[in-house]
């Protein structure tokens, strides 16, 4: 029975990421096809793009996996943390690598609940305030969220 919890929590991590949903676009489909251009382009001053709402969504990916795991912080792949700046001008080579990194921290995370024990999921994890199921939950929010405002600043883009 306590398995089943990992199974529910999984089918919940790849509906948000790239599983078929009802309710729209899951994250993987809002950045495939986006080119570098695109990316970086902003709805408005003070905005964010395409390229930093994809970075964004990493390092918090990497964040949970880091809570889950109990792995050490400053791991991440750029200095700072939550926001990257990725300014206009396109960079396709920083953009396919930026796309790879959410991938490969997409994987990780997946793997990591994967191999969870069901028994720590009502835990709290150092350096969270919220138990290991609401954080696992969350992430795929998280996703949902910002695949949303993906798509919007992709209509935006479009007129």
């Amino acid at each position: 029975m306590a398995g089943a919890e990992i199974s529910i929590l999984l089918g919940v991590l790849d509906q948000a990421w790239d599983g078929e949903s009802w309710h729209g676009q899951n994250l993987r489909g809002s950045v495939r096809r986006v080119s570098a251009q695109d990316a970086v382009w902003r709805p408005a001053a003070r905005r964010h793009n395409i390229h930093e709402l994809v970075v964004h969504v990493t390092y918090w990916k990497y964040a949970a996996l880091r809570r889950l795991t109990g792995a050490e912080k400053g791991s991440f792949a750029y200095r700072g943390s939550n926001w990257f700046a990725r300014k206009s001008g396109s960079d396709a080579a920083l953009w396919k690598k930026d796309v790879a990194l959410l991938v490969e921290y997409h994987e990780a995370l997946r793997a990591a609940v994967a191999a969870f024990d069901p028994r720590e999921l009502g835990r709290v994890s150092p350096g969270s305030k919220w138990t290991n199921r609401v954080l696992i939950t969350g992430i795929a929010a998280h996703d949902l969220y910002h695949a949303g405002q993906i798509q919007l600043i992709k209509k935006l883009m479009r007129g």
